[in-house]
């Protein structure tokens, strides 16, 4: 990229010379990083990004409002349309290899040093040293009773935001009030298997309430919560947790989110007349137990429970599936949608095609996989894609992509090398589907803040499970918030711990 071409080239700001820059100067300096992401539009968006890292433009919401306040850049740039905040986020964060973005970073500080010497209007000073984004030498080290001091600040903030929309629809007199009994709900969380009867005991002598309930007294209350009650306390206070961190540019109306199902410890008491509510487990073991379903922000994104509820014996996957995400596209703008394999029915897949959302799903294999696996074996081929018609009914089919991909350091020798996903979208969203253990490493924290209980009552045990929920969210969304007000970015490992935050609540609450 030499300086003769700038001198060469009439251009009246630097970004249309974005746009009439050769494609070959970005291959030749992207170089095996650019063959990696072969993503339709892949040239347009390293445009994109390059104007971006241009004007400096620390988030991408600068970028947003200058495309949209140039409708002849976007011509220019051949884009149909202007990709929303967070596919823009995402493509930079997870679909753009380290490499790349590195690429787009040189490439930028080529042009704007290249530019500024032959006289061309610059928006911003380019840096004559080059740095990576990831290098942290001079990042300053933040010691934890910042960190603590700015958590409690929020975290009280957070606990008058969201506590005040569950309700124990108590009625006027009541020498309690309702805080008292989420403290103690909260206080049980905070012990390993604490149960609300031996709880209550020690919640006496650490809270600083004059009087607390009893461990009957908080079960009776619970207990006639009904479910549907329950989720909408949830819902509520989930949509005021969105709105808080939506404050922040780290935090999108928009994402990926992965929906699972989650069983309690196996039941091993007489379940009569409970049939419906205690059933199998999804091993299809001879065991029983109560099943919680859940749709949850994951990637790159806080990861917050946007939604909870049973399972009951009867109801098909079908049915959990539209009811989570009514519930999650109320909260959130969703974009694609990763779920395990006991979701692979082809009516899931076509509910989810006709809502627009894209999806990644494995498959059980079947014959075919089974024999499609064999042969791709046998000519040591690592992956592979075909389109497959998914019978729906008289007439119908559901049109999706089967990809295989071979695992590595497979235990296998035979076919079980190899996996099969199901997609409606293109084989790099493939990779997303990484990000849907993190619903599984939630589902431990979240057991970790249950209460423990005997009881067979489905409101009660669906309660301690969505309480669970409920402060498992607000740790994540605290933590986004300490993040930002410390350092200006979020990463997703958290620096504040769920105990910090447990610990910090249970002083909003009326303990300690």
């Amino acid at each position: 990229m030499s300086e003769a071409w700038f001198a060469h080239e009439s251009h009246d700001s630097i970004e249309r010379f974005v746009c009439s820059l050769p494609l070959a100067y970005f291959r030749f300096e992207a170089h095996d990083c650019y063959a990696k992401s072969t993503r339709y539009e892949m040239d347009t968006l390293f445009r994109v990004f390059l104007i971006k890292e241009i004007h400096g433009w620390r988030h991408e919401t600068a970028l947003l409002t200058y495309l949209e306040e140039s409708p002849d850049l976007c011509g220019e740039l051949e884009l149909e349309s202007i990709p929303d905040q967070s596919t823009l986020w995402r493509t930079w964060e997870n679909r753009f290899t380290p490499e790349l973005r590195e690429t787009v970073q040189t490439t930028a500080r080529t042009i704007l040093l290249k530019a500024q010497n032959t006289g061309v209007s610059v928006p911003r000073e380019p840096e004559r040293n080059c740095s990576s984004r990831d290098d942290t030498e001079d990042e300053p080290v933040l010691d934890e009773e910042a960190i603590l001091g700015k958590a409690a600040t929020i975290t009280d903030h957070v606990s008058r935001l969201v506590f005040p929309v569950f309700s124990l629809d108590r009625g006027e007199g009541c020498e309690l009030p309702e805080n008292a009994y989420w403290g103690l709900q909260t206080y049980l969380g905070l012990r390993d298997r604490l149960a609300a009867n031996e709880g209550a005991r020690s919640f006496v002598y650490e809270s600083t309430r004059d009087r607390t309930p009893l461990g009957h007294a908080h079960r009776d209350q619970i207990r006639d919560l009904s479910i549907p009650e329950i989720r909408e306390m949830y819902r509520q206070a989930v949509n005021r947790l969105l709105d808080e961190v939506a404050t922040t540019e780290e935090f999108f109306r928009a994402g990926l989110v992965a929906i699972d199902i989650t069983e309690a410890d196996p039941f091993t008491g007489d379940r009569t007349g409970h049939e419906d509510e205690i059933i199998g487990t999804k091993e299809q073991t001879d065991e029983y137990a109560y099943q919680w379903a859940t749709v949850q922000l994951v990637g790159t994104a806080v990861p917050i429970v946007l939604d909870a509820r049973p399972v009951r014996k009867g109801e098909t996957r079908l049915e959990i599936v539209e009811d989570l995400l009514d519930s999650a596209e109320e909260l959130i703008h969703v974009d694609n949608v990763l779920m395990d394999r006991e979701f692979d029915s082809q009516h899931i897949l076509e509910m989810l095609s006709q809502r627009g959302l894209s999806y990644v799903v494995p498959k059980r294999m079947q014959t075919s996989e089974k024999a499609q696996a064999k042969r791709l074996l046998q000519r040591g081929q690592d992956s592979y894609e075909t389109d497959r018609k998914l019978h729906l009914r008289k007439n119908e089919w559901h049109e999706t992509t089967l990809i295989y991909r071979r695992k590595e350091n497979s235990e296998h020798d035979d076919y079980r090398q190899y996996s099969v996903f199901m997609t409606n979208t293109k084989s790099a969203f493939l990779a997303e589907y990484g990000f849907r253990w993190e619903i599984e490493s939630g589902y431990r924290s979240i057991k970790r803040f249950m209460a423990a209980t005997t009881s067979k009552n489905f409101g009660l045990r669906f309660f301690y499970f969505a309480f669970a929920c409920l402060l498992y969210s607000i740790w994540r969304a605290v933590d986004l918030l300490v993040q930002v007000a410390l350092t200006d970015e979020y990463q997703h490992s958290p620096i504040v711990t769920a105990d910090n935050t447990l610990t910090l609540l249970k002083k909003e609450t009326g303990i300690g």
